[in-house]
């Protein structure tokens, strides 16, 4: 094939790729790992989308808010092993057509320190995970450790990790990172996880870690017959400025349906809610519109992100107002909590900082920083015994039984320092 129609087939392939993925999502998957390790890139690597978009992530280089992409995994019929593998419906090596394997939404964390609660509320989308490890630096920083402790307290056991940046190393300065990563993982809930070597900045060995992907992190069985339940991560005000009044949308809410099912027409309950008269009361709407995957949808099912347009005023779901929320069929959802009674499990040390600081007990009167689910909030223990009580500044709508993470200012900063089951 001459070179002129090897470009015109690259420039097709590509036009195709913007169009969005050929299926919905199936499941999600989060890349997790130490600020500039290269989540970021790696998700562009796998999707073709740059998910740093907001204006403070553009000037410091970093990701603050969680970022999303949904990419469509495809395996050629005619090249063999992991070289089989790739984002495109068009084999980028022989130019055949390739088989649809899945499609996954790739939920990507913040690594820097002082957004752990970001990354905590980003977990409870997660059906499995990529823990992402510079080979440049050593092994373990301070995030890499904390980030695989909050996928052991999200129960979170399908990980990958990947050793990025091979480039930027030696091959002996690889393998010794390679060899201090083993280490790392030794007792941890990612032990048996498969290591692969890749640069995301040169897209190499992309094809045999979604080939991992595709082994590895398997689509969980769902439920689409239990009471919809979906978890609110972002809410948006969609409209521009200057936007006439007929022409006005609701407030649209994102997130991820765990179970259930939800359809266009639907009559739901978002809880909290909002404070009224000291009292919280439910929000209650209309689902005006469903979007998963870049795609219209009259219903959608578990698996992968969504967007969800409401009948609601667009001023109450602006500027993430209404993440940490609950979305489900009114009276199915769990209660609104005020206070929690926790039974509470704390870490020997304090994780994310680089000294080995243990962990002081906790003590009636002192500020924790909560998150259960998608919901971050404050709250101060009134009261220490086997069963704990914490008094919250905002109500979370929660299940018991569900895991609280609890962090703790450290040196002017937020640490997780254990976690609690409600009960």
């Amino acid at each position: 094939m001459t070179e002129k129609k090897a470009d015109k087939k690259s420039k097709k392939v590509k036009a195709e790729e913007k169009k969005g993925p050929e299926s919905l999502p199936e499941v999600n998957i989060g890349l997790v790992g130490h600020v500039d390790h290269g989540k970021t890139t790696l998700t562009q690597a796998l999707s073709g989308k740059w998910t740093d978009t907001h204006s403070e992530e553009m000037k410091r280089g970093i990701t603050i808010r969680i970022g999303y992409a949904d990419i469509s995994f495809y395996k050629c019929p005619k090249c063999r092993d992991s070289e089989a593998y790739g984002t495109s419906p068009k084999c980028m090596k022989c130019f055949v057509d390739c088989e649809l394997l899945r499609t996954v939404s790739l939920v990507d964390a913040p690594g820097h320190e002082t957004l752990m609660a970001t990354v905590l509320s980003g977990s409870a989308l997660m059906d499995g995970a990529i823990l992402v490890i510079a080979a440049n630096e050593p092994c373990p920083q301070p995030q890499t450790s904390e980030h695989l402790l909050v996928l052991d307290i999200a129960g979170i056991k399908n990980i990958i990790v990947v050793q990025n940046k091979i480039d930027s190393v030696s091959k002996e300065d690889a393998a010794k990172n390679y060899g201090e990563i083993k280490e790392f993982i030794k007792g941890t809930v990612a032990e048996n996880a498969p290591i692969v070597p890749i640069s995301a900045q040169y897209r190499i060995n992309i094809d045999a870690l979604i080939e991992t992907i595709e082994k590895h992190i398997t689509t969980p069985k769902r439920e689409h017959r239990d009471e919809p339940r979906m978890l609110v991560a972002r809410s948006f005000d969609v409209n521009k400025p200057g936007t006439e009044i007929v022409d006005i949308k609701g407030g649209v809410l994102g997130g991820s349906l765990v179970q259930g099912e939800l359809k266009i027409g639907d009559n739901v309950e978002i809880r909290p809610g909002l404070k009224i008269d000291d009292k919280m009361k439910p929000l209650k709407t209309t689902i005006k519109g469903l979007q998963k995957a870049m795609k219209d949808q009259k219903s959608v099912t578990p698996g992968g992100l969504l967007g969800v347009s409401t009948g609601l005023d667009s001023s109450l779901t602006k500027s993430d107002v209404l993440a940490g929320s609950v979305i489900g069929k009114p009276g199915t959802l769990p209660p609104v909590w005020d206070d929690l009674n926790l039974k509470i499990s704390m870490l020997d040390r304090v994780v994310g900082i680089k000294d080995k600081t243990a962990v002081e007990p906790l003590k009636e009167g002192v500020p924790l920083m909560l998150t259960v689910g998608t919901a971050r909030t404050v709250g101060v223990m009134t009261k220490k015994a086997d069963v704990s009580t914490i008094k919250l500044k905002l109500p979370v709508c929660a299940e018991k039984g569900e895991r609280v993470a609890l962090s703790r200012q450290v040196m002017g900063r937020w640490h997780l320092v254990g976690w609690g089951e409600i009960v």
